[in-house]
């Protein structure tokens, strides 16, 4: 056989193994996505014989509530604690929108039992904790489309105004999961999320835990108390001037923060669960009264 043609049959041999080669990459290359979906399909059913949602979950603040049901806002079964700490670490933020367009209070003769934050018809709407949907209903008159969620920590959060509810009564939601999203549905004048804040029906300042400019919460925990919400309501519809939030500058110190409110340092502490020690950070919102 002459040289030139072994070249050349040697050549068509070495062509043919390359391109076995690379279909053969193809092939585990297009093969690879359905092995890791068998992969955590088969680990889904493996952990689904043992694997349970957690009973605070399953059953969310079972502590303080004595029961569970769909039916309204404010119709949450239990008697209101004199005082109660909520744990508002594993959080996230509503909306990534640090605009609010509308505080807690009086507003038009009657309680704006929430807060509005700016966020347009579409955008992404997602659970404050985990936590178990309660209610996901539509209100002509008021919320339009809206969800409650309810969660270990005893707290109830409320999203009003949706444009779309992407979770059912009942779901189990975690921490950042999308819920719905931000629209202009019932009793609203532009779109915008209204979000409340809720222990046994009781409404709560949101901004008292949650800090919509700087994406944070105001700290790990939140100390409630019995009738500090209708205390600091009556403050805010009589328009005295005195803060019942204060918003932690450079250079303060928690003594000048006290004297400025008309407060003890004591009584500024126990109301933010905090202690002499703590270092404040700029930015952060103090209960006040």
């Amino acid at each position: 056989m002459e040289l030139s043609t072994i070249k050349k049959t040697f050549g068509i041999v070495l062509l043919s193994m390359v391109s076995l080669c690379g279909f053969a990459q193809d092939q585990i290359a297009r093969q690879a996505p359905s092995d890791r979906r068998m992969k955590d399909l088969n680990a889904i059913k493996l952990k689904g014989i043992d694997a349970v949602v957690p009973a605070d979950l399953e059953n969310p603040a079972s502590d303080i509530y004595t029961d569970w049901n769909n039916i309204g806002v404010a119709a949450a079964a239990g008697s209101v604690p004199d005082g109660f700490k909520v744990d508002l670490r594993g959080f996230s933020m509503p909306t990534t929108s640090r605009k609010v367009t509308s505080k807690f209070g009086r507003r038009w003769g009657r309680l704006h039992a929430g807060i509005d934050v700016k966020v347009y018809t579409g955008d992404t709407i997602y659970a404050a904790f985990d936590g178990k949907a309660r209610i996901v209903k539509y209100n002509a008159r008021g919320y339009g489309y809206y969800v409650v969620l309810r969660h270990p920590n005893g707290l109830e959060t409320l999203y009003g105004h949706l444009s779309k509810q992407l979770i059912k009564e009942d779901q189990i939601v975690k921490a950042g999961e999308p819920i719905g999203l931000g629209g202009n549905t019932g009793r609203s004048f532009g779109s915008h999320l209204h979000f409340e804040t809720r222990i046994l029906g009781q409404p709560i300042n949101p901004a008292l835990m949650f800090d919509f400019e700087n994406q944070d919460v105001t700290d790990d925990f939140y100390v409630f108390k019995k009738g500090a919400t209708t205390k600091n309501t009556s403050i805010a519809s009589k328009g005295s001037g005195k803060a019942k939030t204060y918003r932690v500058r450079r250079g303060d110190t928690l003594s000048g923060i006290a004297k400025k409110q008309g407060i003890s340092v004591n009584r500024l502490c126990k109301l933010n669960g905090i202690t002499t020690k703590t270092v404040l950070k700029i930015g952060k919102v103090l209960r006040c009264s």
